[in-house]
């Protein structure tokens, strides 16, 4: 697995072309909800989506999710903390529904799907029925 060098945390672009993990959050009963993808590297990217795959990037430093890595031989664990009141105050009043992903690289580049549970056809992390992790409760 190709797993890119630690950076400073900071805002990336196309992460999803090499190795890095995506989360999915929305009110459970919405449409709308956001996207983090966060990379190995320290690098992460934020998304608003109105709907289905209608949205657009969030360039803004101040969400700074803190994200920690580590690496052992055969593991790759990646941990975020991310601000939800921040993106909306949906999100403190639950219930959620998460969808979990990763795209991992292999030593040849070659892109691998992964996900709690993927749409029918090709991967697809934005489908509703990607969104598989309910959560009722939040905690602020």
């Amino acid at each position: 697995m190709r797993v890119p060098p630690p950076a400073p945390a900071r805002i990336g672009w196309k992460l999803w072309r090499h190795t890095c993990c995506e989360v999915f959050i929305r009110a459970r009963s919405g449409t709308s909800y956001h996207e983090f993808n966060f990379a190995p590297s320290g690098e992460w990217a934020a998304y608003a989506f109105s709907r289905y795959r209608e949205g657009k990037a969030l360039h803004d430093e101040t969400l700074n999710p803190q994200v920690a890595v580590e690496s052992t031989k055969g593991r790759l664990d990646l941990y975020a903390l991310v601000d939800l009141a921040r993106l909306s105050p949906d999100y403190l009043r639950g219930p959620l529904a998460l969808g979990l992903a990763a795209i991992v690289e292999d030593d040849n580049g070659a892109l691998s799907y992964w996900a709690l549970r993927h749409a029918p056809g090709q991967p697809d992390f934005h489908h509703a029925e990607a969104f598989a992790l309910e959560v009722d409760e939040v905690r602020p």
